[in-house]
């Protein structure tokens, strides 16, 4: 078994071990484990039965990782997306005024856009448009946004109605378990201890449940049943293909995922040759969204807690998945793991990716102001593919206005052009 293994994820060649794999795999598991009870309930406010999307959520996690694994043998997790399923419920539902059966066809369209762009030479060429800058903007971009994701989950920083923002009551359960917890990790990261995260993520429950903030009230039930699943899959509706608002919403879509995705996978893998395939797979899987009844699919911010573990092949993205399907009947045991254990991981995590910053040629601010705003907007509007918007917009009009439009490809002149297009039919 081991030696197929090694065979089939070239192990040795990534200069990795089976273990080290594994205990990756099963970090990215703990760190975006909650998007199996969060996706339902953002889903379930436009009508969507709450079991039956949970399910869905449960599938889409497995077939996407199952897609990075077998046919990339990349190390990304790919899930149902935090910001698009927001996209999915607020744009496409509220604004555009499409059922959800009509937006989960929109998300179908959405994925065989994106699949085209795979498929041809469109992302390699994508790719190669994209300046350094806005590749390594995107990475730290990327990290600010998983920073500020852990220290709000973990009380660290809070919403106040004078400055929007503002440091959490330090004495408060929450924040408290939070900062003890990361006083555990980082002694162990810096160590290189493995499986460092996950001790992290188990060490904070118990801490958590000391300080009364764990909930165990949901280890009495652990009934599972497909019932009322038939209700959402392949329950698509193109009724409205002929509309202005359902291309609007497939056009808006596909922006938002196809540069969400490459802006993601650059920043985040280890090997870059991964790139086409890994963008593949992610595709494909937003394609199965829409026939198994969920929002869009995504490479997964939190792919970076298992890289950071030591994930280097597919091995880490398969035990990933494979930990999906036990999760169905175990969604009591995960509600307990509380925000503040899994915080700390994004915040070093985050601390990470910051760390490209150093390849922004900030000397040059036809190069430096771009980054600058997509770093700012990504974590502060809580949007990755809004920053990305502003940082790729910004970029070609600093260059024409310097005499330096020979610096700028067609294809960036185009991105530009479209995520101008994006914002101005979003405020109409």
């Amino acid at each position: 078994m081991n030696k197929r293994l090694h065979r089939f994820f070239h192990i040795q060649e990534e200069n990795t071990n089976i273990r080290t794999e594994v205990l990756a795999g099963l970090t990215s598991f703990m760190t975006v484990a909650y998007i199996i009870v969060v996706n339902g309930a953002i889903l379930s406010t436009v009508g969507m039965p709450y079991e039956a999307v949970t399910i869905a959520t449960v599938i889409c996690c497995f077939m996407g990782c199952m897609l990075m694994a077998l046919w990339a043998n990349s190390p990304l997790i790919v899930v149902p997306g935090m910001g698009d399923n927001a996209f999915f419920v607020f744009t496409l539902v509220f604004s555009l005024g499409l059922t959800w059966q009509q937006a989960l066809a929109a998300v179908f369209i959405a994925g065989i856009v994106f699949t085209l762009t795979t498929v041809t030479k469109g992302a390699i060429y994508l790719a190669r448009s994209i300046p350094a800058s806005m590749i390594n903007a995107m990475t730290a971009g990327i990290g600010l946004f998983i920073a500020f994701l852990g220290l709000k989950n973990g009380g660290l920083i809070v919403a106040n109605e004078g400055t929007f923002v503002t440091l959490g009551n330090l004495g408060e359960p929450h924040t408290l378990t939070t900062l003890l917890t990361l006083l555990i990790v980082l002694p162990l990261f810096l160590r290189n201890v493995k499986g460092n995260f996950l001790i992290g993520i188990i060490a904070g429950t118990f801490i958590g449940a000391l300080l009364g903030i764990v909930d165990f009230s949901s280890l009495r039930d652990f009934s599972f049943s497909f019932k009322g699943y038939d209700q959402i899959f392949f329950a698509f509706d193109f009724s409205q293909i002929g509309t202005v608002n359902f291309w609007t919403a497939v056009f808006s879509l596909s922006m938002v995922i196809i540069f969400q995705n490459m802006g993601a996978q650059l920043g985040m893998l280890p090997d870059k040759a991964k790139f086409r395939k890994s963008f593949q797979a992610n595709a494909f899987s937003v394609i199965g969204a829409g026939f198994f009844g969920c929002s869009p699919t995504t490479t997964a911010a939190e792919s970076a807690t298992g890289i950071a573990a030591g994930g280097r092949t597919g091995l880490t993205s398969f035990t990933t998945g494979l930990l999906f399907i036990p999760a169905l009947f175990l969604i009591p045991l995960f509600k307990v793991i509380p925000n503040a254990a899994i915080a700390p991981v994004l915040i070093i995590v985050g601390c990470l990716m910051v760390q490209s910053l150093k390849e922004i040629p900030f000397e040059d601010f036809t190069e430096a102001f771009p980054a600058y705003l997509m770093m700012a907007i990504m974590p502060l509007s809580f949007s990755i593919a809004n920053g990305i918007a502003f940082g790729f917009i910004a970029y070609p009009i600093l260059k024409l206005v310097t005499g330096r439009k020979k610096e700028v490809s067609v294809t960036m002149y185009v991105i530009a052009f479209f995520f101008l297009l994006y914002f101005i039919l979003g405020a109409i």
